[in-house]
């Protein structure tokens, strides 16, 4: 199996179900296809089963998983069970944000840093502990084994100067055409030189809710063409915050004297991002919204619920490392394997 990263990928197999929604997902892909009702409706919209079961039913349309049957990806039944938990995902990211068409003051608000700061990035830097630093590392490794991958299913989607400008920033996450510059290869570098394991979702099963509906929500945003403008909106807070938080994790690294392959992964970030920040504001969003004005609360919505779902991160990592307590699911497992 190619992997995002440009090399090859190991077996990916079926995650560990994390409740019966999830159970049921994974019984079904592991069998003949199958006309079971699972009740998404009425499941925690931001609760581990659903998270689980989304981003197994996600996970069909990027690499899949070994011995499950391709044809599932577009298996009907499969995807009105789908449609049922992206109803209440999407539900309750709508319910948990203002929504407004107030573009510019969304955009604006992401610019500003907040002195003194009081965010993961902040404590990594100032008084973080290496574990914590690996746990944050196993956290985001969801999301940046597969970093621009979600984001490519809206060109497509866009015409004209929005879509030729965010090809661009997609050309340069995806290293500018050399594989072993691709933003995912160098997330992979960056596990190796922690001592990490670097296969595809390698942590899957150790990572909890909160960083996993991150990457579903762009899933989500990516596969429908109705949420268009709610992508471009993730895309550009992430593109404007990126820079700022990177700085900080460089040097978090420096302090705690790691393997200059983790530290590059963000030192690429700091310039690329500054530029992107301003290609994505004025030539993706822009052009967009001539194109499209109607869009713009669709914008302001991809911003905020990127706000709301990367503070339930930042909260749940905090507040586990503030009790002394790991932010992982499985710590005993993850700290043997690592360290056995």
């Amino acid at each position: 199996m190619t992997s995002s990263n440009g090399g090859y990928d190991p077996v990916v197999k079926l995650p560990t179900p994390r409740g019966p929604l999830s159970e049921a997902v994974v019984d079904a892909l592991g069998r003949d296809r199958t006309g079971r009702t699972i009740p998404f409706a009425t499941a925690d919209p931001f609760g581990e089963d659903l998270t689980i079961a989304l981003h197994t039913m996600y996970e069909l349309h990027y690499g899949g998983f070994d011995d499950v049957d391709p044809a599932w990806e577009w298996d009907p039944e499969l995807l009105r069970l789908r449609g049922q938990a992206e109803q209440a995902f999407l539900g309750a990211l709508r319910s948990h944000v203002d929504g407004g068409d107030d573009l510019e003051s969304e955009l604006d608000a992401l610019l500003v840093e907040h002195v003194p700061g009081s965010g993961v990035s902040h404590h990594l830097r100032e008084n973080g502990t290496w574990d914590e630093m690996r746990e944050y590392f196993a956290h985001r490794s969801v999301y940046h084994h597969k970093e621009a991958d979600p984001h490519a299913w809206v060109i497509p989607r866009l015409r004209g100067t929005a879509k030729a400008s965010l090809v661009a920033v997609e050309f340069d996450e995806y290293g500018g055409g050399k594989a072993d510059r691709m933003h995912s290869r160098l997330f992979a570098d960056l596990l190796d030189g922690a001592g990490m394991s670097s296969d595809y979702l390698a942590y899957l099963d150790d990572v909890p809710a909160p960083a996993i509906a991150l990457v579903n929500m762009m899933s989500m945003f990516g596969l429908h063409r109705s949420l268009r403008g709610a992508l471009v909106g993730h895309f550009a807070a992430a593109e404007i915050t990126t820079a700022p938080s990177a700085h900080r994790m460089a040097q978090a690294l420096g302090r705690l004297e790691a393997d200059p392959r983790c530290a590059e992964f963000f030192t690429e970030h700091i310039e690329a991002d500054a530029v992107h920040e301003q290609i994505m504001r004025r030539d993706v969003i822009g052009s967009l919204l001539d194109q499209e004005p109607a869009l713009r609360p669709d914008v302001v919505f991809g911003i905020q619920a990127t706000g709301l779902l990367e503070d339930r991160l930042a909260d749940h990592l905090l507040s586990s490392w503030r009790s002394g307590s790991s932010s992982l699911r499985t710590r005993l497992r993850w700290l043997v394997s690592q360290n056995g």
